[in-house]
């Protein structure tokens, strides 16, 4: 659920800051800090999105402030490059090349990347709203599901309030959270850690019914998947399906159980995952 922010204040803002200047790695050529086609934003004193820092980023950023104060005049906004060899010269030693394209551009809004990932997330409790946090600035999108409505950050919900969450943020507060799995697409991560140790067992089973699941997640200790697994195959879930479960969660060797160092690390390992099947 977002809303984007719609006030007379905002608009004003962003007009302040054009025009705006697109500056792009056209081409890459040996190791680079950021992959070709990466572009970021220069307005009068903001700037938007990355082409890799450094004193590359720097040195551009002052060429489209220049840019955009010639095209502010009136001059013809024709597009500007440059070539660059990242060694001693930028202070950078990467040993690639890149070159960069300068561009007028109609507005202050980056391009939207492809998910990464489309993540069923069952629970709004402490882990739940720390790893949504942790996900948030990340390309993926999250369906955040749980049957308590009061669960969910009351500005995410508000119909009336203009919020920063992302609009690839759906949250679902419904009578029958499991429900919720057969609209998944296929290749869907799962990560289930709701209130109840009944409701992720009735979830995750309907989970491991499906075949086409590109990763499931279940919060717990290893005694709880030993007893969850046994259940299944008691209720005739197939072993090859149990094996997909993932259970503990996170990356191996982070210990803490705070809320934000679950959060980091399950967020860490669904990258991991994303970038192993992508």
């Amino acid at each position: 659920m977002h809303r984007e922010p719609n006030s007379q204040a905002v608009l004003s803002a962003e007009a302040e800051q054009a025009p705006w200047v697109r500056i792009t790695l056209s081409r890459v050529r040996g190791s680079a800090p950021r992959e070709q086609g990466t572009c970021m934003l220069v307005g009068a004193t903001q700037t938007r999105g990355s082409i890799g820092g450094g004193h590359l980023e720097y040195q551009a950023i002052a060429t489209a402030r220049q840019l955009r104060v010639r095209w502010a005049a009136g001059n013809t906004a024709e597009p500007h490059f440059e070539s660059h060899a990242l060694g001693p010269a930028l202070g950078q030693c990467c040993g690639g090349h890149v070159e960069l394209r300068f561009e007028h551009a109609a507005s202050g809004a980056l391009p939207t990347p492809a998910p990464l990932f489309h993540l069923l997330l069952f629970g709004a409790g402490h882990v739940g709203r720390a790893l949504v946090r942790a996900l948030r600035p990340l390309p993926c999108t999250v369906d955040w599901i749980d049957e308590r409505k009061q669960a969910f950050p009351p500005d995410a919900l508000a119909p009336d309030v203009a919020t920063s969450w992302p609009s690839t943020l759906h949250i679902l507060a419904v009578d029958v959270p499991e429900a919720e799995v057969a609209t998944a697409p296929p290749g869907a991560f799962y990560l289930v850690m709701t209130h109840s140790h009944d409701l992720d067992f009735r979830i995750g089973e309907t989970i491991l019914r499906r075949n086409d699941i590109g990763w499931f997640g279940l919060i717990g200790s290893a005694t709880k998947r030993a007893r969850f697994l046994r259940r299944w195959a008691e209720r005739g879930v197939p072993e090859a399906a149990q094996q997909r479960l993932v259970c503990p969660v996170g990356i191996p060797g982070i210990e803490g159980k705070e809320p934000e160092v679950i959060a980091a690390s399950v967020a860490a390992q669904l990258l991991q995952v994303a970038a192993q099947i992508g």
